[in-house]
């Protein structure tokens, strides 16, 4: 412990090391586009804000026996734009399943080192067969205009341009027909966000699960022109708002879930299945709509007429369905302030007890939790459909994955915790993306995060709402760590079709930045006004990363264009280690406190070994001779003068009332040295201990870096003797290193596991003689 004057230590506090500056604090205007009339720097729409629409009238039919979907659809377009547009941009999404789209050449064998040592996946080696066989993509038949003359199109892979007899004007809209069909894809073999599910082992039935299925229009904005990158697998869709008028025909024993409302249910369902819909709107539970009975009856039968189902849906960017005689059906409505739904589920026999329990609540849940963050959700149904597909959102329709397991021995369902927890986030996660960017519009093209980091972070918050103790995968600053400090990485901004490391770039670092920003940097108040700022604002709208980052700083008035750099733009990583401690008090000038206070510290020093090994066993002269002491052997340099006595008072006279209270005050102060190793900037949350175990929590804001990015040295006061602190206690920054966090140093618990060591494990002859067992097949 050192005595200072009080003003030296509030200089030492402050001085940085001298080292090359880098400016993590430096404002985002290089990176960020220009403040516009269409988006302006506040984050919000320009008072010149415009978006185009895109209209669809679509016919489609089922085909069980072939597994292919023929249609026609009538689109009208809509030019908002101050542009004048000589040819447009078609979506042909499904071309992805052709062998020779860039889906199918560009891919690389991630598991190379099980390749070379000659063993690779059942599924990986199907997938390689199966994709240069499957007959995949649209098949045009016509593009005309509404009078029947064909249009000039070119088709560019998954693109395809229409060349317009006359420039389409700002303000005008033109409309025209496409035919198409296509084969659908076996889910669990080629993959991909829709497709097919065989039960050949059960009941010999299909389960369709139908999206990417018509020519879409693709996007055109202010920000980026025409959005006609290549669909090559990552990067998802981003589209234009329209209303939707689609006829389904499909096996007249099949049941429909799609996008927007049921028209026809007097055509479709019998008597007894609209009197429970109708009923279930105003249940206070699930109530089902064709039961597992029913299902069951379906199955064991095949329709030989069809059905058309009519769907309508307003201001919506896509349209999905799901068909199969196999499908059970519950509803439950919800109603709260804005929004008015009916939630409902569709899954096969094989997804109960699970489905039937959890999925319409979860889906009501969904909504009412984010509604909270966000907006009221708009739409008049929300579904959830078991099938292939793991996790797939569209508008008002997601497509989710889980089911319980079939003991092989007594026929008994089981499920595991984890399949049960996976259901329900999957279910928030699907349904959730309604809000993020169904309706939030972002371009999942160009940013993968947008949609999936943003919803994954309301997903946390709506796992967290379901019950304690949550097993939530994402959100928790905790769970990122690895990620952080892992060496294969790129920043979140990067384009959706470069990103590594997905599910850790897109989904759950951006979702515990979010969290961090929310919980340690803004609070919870500010940063949940800021974040329902930015989904009414743009809500229905195309918001790019700019207009996020904007509103967040606009709606909160906090500067974080550090935060933003150092989360999304760098692949920097906490860790922030203390590196040394130093303790002072502030002298009193009091000569007899003072030279009192030296020479306990002078007796704390250890005893010289010279002068342990003396004592007693040396003579000593002054002994012997007495005469020989003088006023030096009754004094030492800690004796208390007139002199300073006459000093201190004089001192004293000079000194105002407050002055000579401060110097009473007996702050203990520490000058803490901390070192920002993994590069990103973070607040300092420090838990002290004081002698008397009293603890408390000192929040110290990021900008304490800002004139040194590597090394600063705080100024901690406290009223007593402190013993130890702890940076960052509850680890909510995502330190990726705890073990430098601490003073005194805690040492960090492992186990060590013994193991007996495996002798003669390669043995040919051994095994060679091993008794055959029988397979159970």
């Amino acid at each position: 412990m050192k005595r200072l004057p009080l003003i030296a230590l509030l200089v030492l506090a402050s001085a940085t090391h001298a080292q090359a500056f880098d400016d993590k604090f430096r404002q985002l205007d290089e990176l960020l586009p220009t403040p516009s009339d269409t988006r302006t720097a506040s984050g919000a729409p320009g008072h010149a804000y415009w978006q185009q629409r895109a209209d669809y009238r679509i016919r489609a039919t089922l085909d069980e026996a072939r597994r292919a979907v023929t249609g026609s659809e009538t689109i009208t377009y809509h030019n908002d734009s101050p542009d004048t547009l000589a040819y447009l941009w078609v979506q042909l999404d499904q071309n992805m399943f052709r062998a020779d789209s860039d889906n199918r050449r560009i891919a690389s064998h991630p598991s190379r080192d099980a390749w070379r040592s000659g063993g690779t996946p059942f599924e990986s080696a199907r997938f390689l067969v199966e994709s240069a066989k499957f007959d995949g993509g649209f098949k045009i038949a016509s593009v005309t205009d509404r009078s029947g003359h064909p249009l000039r199109t070119t088709i560019n892979k998954t693109m395809m341009r229409i060349d317009l007899a006359e420039p389409l004007k700002p303000g005008a809209r033109v409309a025209f027909d496409i035919a198409w069909r296509f084969n659908v894809p076996e889910t669990t073999v080629l993959g991909r966000r829709m497709g097919f599910e065989r039960f050949d082992k059960e009941d010999k039935n299909d389960l369709f699960e139908i999206a990417q299925w018509f020519p879409r229009m693709a996007a055109y904005y202010d920000a980026h022109g025409w959005q006609n990158k290549q669909y090559v697998g990552d990067g998802e869709f981003t589209l234009e708002f329209g209303d939707y008028d689609v006829e389904l025909t499909v096996p007249a024993d099949h049941i429909v879930a799609a996008t927007g409302e049921l028209q026809n249910a007097g055509a479709v369902l019998t008597a007894a299945q609209r009197e429970r819909l109708a009923r279930a709107r105003t249940a206070g539970k699930p109530v089902v709509i064709v039961t597992q009975q029913e299902a069951e009856a379906n199955e064991k039968q095949r329709a030989t007429t069809m059905k058309t189902w009519r769907f309508k849906a307003s201001n919506v960017r896509d349209f999905a369905w799901a068909s199969s005689r196999k499908f059970i059906w519950d509803a439950q409505g919800f109603r709260k302030d804005g929004t008015n739904v009916l939630a409902m589920s569709f899954y096969p026999k094989e997804g109960n007890p699970l489905w039937e329990r959890y999925s319409t609540q979860a889906i009501i849940h969904t909504i009412a939790e984010y509604n909270k963050y966000a907006f009221d959700y708009p739409y008049p149904v929300a579904i959830s459909v078991n099938g292939p597909v793991g996790g797939m959102e569209y508008p008002m329709i997601s497509f989710n994955g889980g089911r319980p397991v079939k003991d092989k021995k007594t026929g008994e369902l089981t499920y595991s915790k984890n399949t049960k927890y996976g259901l329900i986030s999957v279910i928030i996660h699907e349904v959730g993306h309604n809000y993020f960017p169904m309706i939030v519009n972002s371009d999942e093209r160009q940013w993968t995060w947008m949609d999936e980091g943003l919803n994954s972070f309301m997903q946390f918050l709506a796992e967290q709402a379901w019950e304690d103790h949550y097993p939530s995968r994402r959100g928790e600053a905790r769970n990122i760590v690895d990620y952080m400090k892992s060496r294969n990485q790129v920043p979140v901004m990067t384009n959706s079709e470069s990103v590594t490391q997905r599910g850790n770039n897109a989904y759950a670092k951006p979702a515990t930045a979010l969290n961090v920003l929310r919980e340690t940097v803004l609070g919870r108040d500010l940063f949940d006004f800021a974040f329902r700022a930015y989904a009414q604002r743009w809500k229905f709208k195309r918001p790019t990363p700019a207009d996020f980052f904007r509103t967040m700083e606009d709606a909160s008035g906090t500067d974080l264009d550090w935060f933003w750099r150092g989360w999304f733009y760098t692949t920097d990583h906490v860790d922030v280690s203390v590196d040394g401690i130093s303790e002072y008090t502030v002298g009193t000038k009091d000569p007899e406190i003072e030279k009192a206070w030296k020479k306990a510290q002078h007796d704390l020093e250890p005893v010289s070994v010279t002068d342990q090994r003396n004592q007693g066993t040396l003579p000593r002269r002054v002994d012997s001779h007495p005469e020989l002491k003088d006023f030096y052997n009754e004094h030492d340099a800690f004796t208390v003068t007139n002199r300073d006595r006459n000093k201190y008072n004089e001192a004293l006279g000079d000194l105002d009332d407050w002055e000579r209270n401060l110097l009473k005050e007996g702050k203990h102060l520490y000058l803490v040295d901390f070192g920002n190793v993994g590069g990103l900037v973070t607040p300092l949350i420090l838990e002290i201990t004081l002698a008397s175990g009293k603890k408390y929590v000192e929040r110290i804001p990021a900008e304490v870096w800002r004139y040194n990015p590597k090394k600063i040295t705080k100024l901690i006061v406290t009223d007593e003797p402190m013993v130890a602190l702890t940076q960052d206690p509850n680890w909510e920054t995502a330190d990726t290193d705890t073990s430098n966090n601490s003073w005194p140093r805690k040492a960090v618990p492992s186990r060590l596991e013994l193991y007996k060591t495996e002798r003669d494990k390669d043995n040919l002859m051994r095994d060679f003689n091993e008794k055959l067992k029988k397979v159970d097949k």
